[in-house]
């Protein structure tokens, strides 16, 4: 849903219209949180449940994996926070377009660290359930 939100945002043009919709992004994001700590806990909980070991490659994979998903989306978030703002301040002087805003929207960089965060965590649930090597 944050990726469909974030893509919305992208096709908009009035600051008024990208600032609500990446403020929406913060609904699911908070899902997203509280899921990945659910998955870890209770991925800790089934390994010690199930008798693995919590130094085989694929459970450290995933427990990496998944940290490093919320360390780097939480990076490109906050990115994409201070691009809500900049909208959120376009939006009071007028609502113009802005190029400069359109620009900060597509910054490879802020897409990167945000797509790159979710699918880490996406991979780390396919290595919590494929189990390679188990």
């Amino acid at each position: 849903m944050a990726i469909v939100l974030d893509i919305a945002a992208q096709g908009r043009e009035r600051p008024s219209e990208i600032a609500l919709l990446l403020g929406l992004i913060r609904i699911p994001v908070v899902g997203i949180v509280i899921g990945s700590i659910l998955l870890l806990v209770f991925g800790l909980w089934l390994v010690d449940e199930r008798g693995y070991s919590y130094g085989e490659a694929w459970i450290v994979g995933a427990i990496v994996l998944l940290v490093g998903g919320n360390v780097v989306g939480a990076i490109g978030g906050r990115r994409d926070d201070a691009t809500r703002q900049l909208a959120e301040e376009l939006a009071a002087k007028g609502d113009a377009p802005s190029v400069a805003l359109k620009e900060r929207l597509r910054d490879p960089i802020s897409l990167i660290l945000s797509y790159f965060g979710g699918a880490a965590v996406i991979a780390a649930l396919v290595l919590m359930v494929w189990k390679p090597g188990a």
